[in-house]
Parts: C-alpha cells; structure tokens; sequence
C-alpha cells in the first residue's frame, strides 16, 4: 500500500524511516550497477569486447567504455532533474533505477565479439550509456528523497545516508567479482561466470522498484504542487536565475569526486606498477577504507546537524589538505602496514565528512521547485570537470614529473576551490524545507 501524507501533517517516523531506506537501497544498487562495469572493464571486456593485437590497446579502449559515462552523466542529470521537478521524485527515481538495471541485465546477456564481431562493442558501448544516462539522474532523486523526508533537526543525518550508496555499490561489486573468480577456474570465469553478478542485479532491482513503489512523493514537492511552485522550464529557471548556486555545488563537488577516484582507483595501479605492492594488498587496504567510510559516512551527517553542515565540510578538506603528503610518504615505504593505515586514515576518515554533507550543503542552496535540477547540475558538473578526468591527470603528472608531489599539489588545488565555494554559501540563502 502506498504511504501518503497531508499536506498539513508531516510525515510520521515510520513513513521517514521507509523513504530513508529506499533512498539508500536504490543508491546503493545504481552504484553497484556502476562499480560492477568498472571492475569487469579491467578483467573481462578488454579480452571478450575489445580484442586487439596489442593488449594494452584492448584494455584502454575498455576503460575509455567505463570514463564515457562521466561525459553522459551530465545530460542525464539534465533529462531526469527536469523530470523530477516537473512530475515528482519518486516517478523520477523509478525510471532512473529500472534504466540502470536493464542496461546491467542487458550487458550480462551480450554476445561477445568472436560471436557478433564488432556489434559486440558497440552494443556494450550502447548500454553503458543507458547506464550513465540512469545514474545521472538518480543522485539528485536519491538524495532529495532522503533530504526532503528528513525532520529539520535531521537533514544532515537524512542527507549522508544515500551517500553510503557509492561505497556500499563499491564494495557490493568488488566482492561480486571476487568471489566468483574464487570459485571458478579462470577459463569458466571468462567463458560465463563473469556474467552471474550483472544476471543478479535484476533481483536487486525489482526489490529497489518494489520498496519505491511503497512511499509516496516527498513532502517539498506536493507542498510546491499545492501552492503552484512548480516550475515549468526547471533548467531554464535555473541557468537564468540559481547558476551562482550550480557554480558553487560543482565547486563542493571537486574536492569529493577527485580524491575519491584517485585513492580507489589511480592508487591500485601507482601503489601495484610503480612502487611493487601485491595488487590484492592495495585492493584490500581499499575495501578496508571504504566499508569504514560506510560508517563513518551518516555519523557525520549526524554531527552535522549539531555543529552545522559547513564547519564539518571545512574541517574535512583541511584535515585532506593536512594529510595529503603523509599519504604519499607513507604509501611510498613500500610497507602493507603503511599503505594500509594511509588509505583507511584518508579514504575511511578524511573523505567521510566531505562526502557526507555535500548532498545536504548543495541542497539547502536551492528552492525546491528547481531542487532537483539545481543539485544534479552542480553534482554531475563538478563529476565530469575532476571526477573522470582525476586519474588521467594524476597519471599524466606521474608520467611527466616521475614525482608523486604534483599530484599532491593538484589535489591542494581542489581543497582551495571547494574552500572557496564552501565560503561563498555564507552569501547565499539556505532552504531548509521548500
């Protein structure tokens, strides 16, 4: 049955809780969707999508398949933000989670290239765009679902639980992967096991769509409906009239997206090519960090309801800033200890208070008739300018200066400009409810 609320009663604890749990399981699946093609990418597509005469080739052209989404994800933000301020959250989210799942089940049932030739990488291409198409609009509704349920005392808390979604998706994929090259011999694993989890992921689906399907629109959105705030043009009302207000969420966003990729991804081939770690070694400190992240993460967005969104966010990026040339150092001793603890200190706990209250921070910025527009926008900007490129450019200032400092200083660059931004807020209005 469906949950509704009045437009004067506010939503019960139980009808929070509930929409509280579907933001965070649909988050989760979406970048567990995600996560899985990236893992693949780098074992499997490169061998059965991409066959080259030089197998470097075959594994770039796979990754090139997996950075294409950063590029599509700001039009799917776009397509499904205004969607989501015109017809509602929760329909929103619905289409969102049902894209990404078909597209996953979709690249689970693809011939491969000695079947179909060069079909073969295209379609894989084909779906890996539904798949950013999907998981660009699915933040922001994600988010607001949680944020826009939340009690005013709570949207911090409310706020960092879907943000959970991008490290538990993580860990779910990884140990997919995992497990089932354990269990199979290398020739079954490349034959059909690596097909099970993205098989799988429909189950996971239906039981998002079916949790969603039970809550009802967010409290701001039927408030907007009812007092006839919703906008008509959502992107056109928000480039003419909050653009300040997407520059500064793409500015909170460069300092979360850019470490995250280059302490989960760049890591594993610096720590494993370039210093001589045990690629298992790097792959566990990673795991580590993340699943404690997943807890650190909603017990900063808890602390921040008490001592507010803004300090929490601050204090995380100097702590990164502080921190940032430990890491290196520590990474390079060549000790598993060290590489370890560097990579639970700054990716289980330095990252988590940034993570945490970004979605909340970008929230309060934007009025809800142009709400989910507004984030989604500054998000999936700031995703494509440092989040896809972060690993490239740390791989080109490695390559050039055969030096771990500029990376260093790159990412000293983004802590000044989510600063930046983080101060600029104090100018702006803050929206806590519609």
């Amino acid at each position: 049955m469906t949950i509704s609320t009045t437009e004067t009663a506010p939503p019960s604890p139980a009808h929070r809780r509930k929409a509280l749990v579907a933001s965070l399981i649909g988050s989760s699946i979406e970048w567990f969707d995600y996560f899985l093609y990236g893992t693949a990418a780098a074992l499997v597509f490169n061998k059965l999508f991409f066959p080259a005469a030089d197998p470097a080739i075959a594994l770039l052209l796979s990754y090139l398949s997996f950075s294409l989404t950063f590029f599509i994800r700001p039009f799917g933000g776009i397509i499904f933000a205004h969607v989501g301020d015109r017809i509602g959250r929760k329909k929103t989210l619905v289409i969102t989670l049902s894209l990404m799942g078909a597209a996953t089940v979709g690249i689970g049932l693809l011939p491969t290239y000695e079947m179909i030739g060069i079909w073969a990488p295209i379609l894989l291409i084909a779906l890996r765009v539904v798949q950013g198409l999907g998981i660009g609009g699915e933040w922001g509704g994600a988010l607001l679902l949680a944020y826009e349920y939340a009690p005013k005392n709570r949207k911090g808390f409310f706020g960092s639980v879907p943000q959970t979604g991008v490290t538990i998706g993580m860990l779910l994929a990884t140990l997919s992967i995992t497990t089932i090259l354990l269990l199979l011999p290398e020739e079954s694993f490349l034959s059909w096991g690596w097909r099970i989890p993205f098989l799988l992921s429909a189950s996971l689906v239906f039981l998002g769509l079916w949790i969603r399907a039970g809550i009802d629109e967010t409290p701001d959105f039927k408030k907007a409906k009812a007092e006839g705030q919703v906008s008509r043009m959502p992107l056109v009302e928000t480039l003419s009239t909050q653009w300040r207000e997407v520059l500064i969420a793409a500015g909170l966003k460069v300092v979360e997206t850019a470490p995250f990729y280059i302490f989960s991804t760049f890591i594993v081939s610096y720590a494993v090519s370039t210093i001589g770690y045990a690629r298992e070694n790097v792959l566990t400190a990673v795991m580590i960090g993340a699943g404690l992240s997943t807890l650190m993460i909603p017990l900063m967005g808890l602390l921040s309801d008490y001592v507010g969104r803004k300090t929490v966010y601050s204090v995380g990026c100097v702590a990164l800033g502080l921190f940032v040339f430990p890491y290196f150092w520590m990474v390079n001793t060549n000790s598993v200890l060290y590489l370890t603890l560097a990579t639970i200190i700054i990716f289980g706990i330095i990252w988590s208070p940034i993570t945490a209250v970004l979605g909340t921070l970008s929230s309060e910025i934007f009025p809800a008739r142009v709400r989910y527009t507004g984030v989604t926008l500054g998000y999936q900007i700031g995703a494509a300018i440092a989040g896809g490129t972060a690993p490239l450019i740390a791989t080109w200032l490695l390559t050039t200066f055969d030096d771990w400092t500029p990376i260093a200083i790159y990412i000293l660059v983004l802590i000044v400009i989510s600063l930046i931004a983080a101060y600029a807020i104090r100018n702006r209005p803050v929206h806590i409810g519609s």
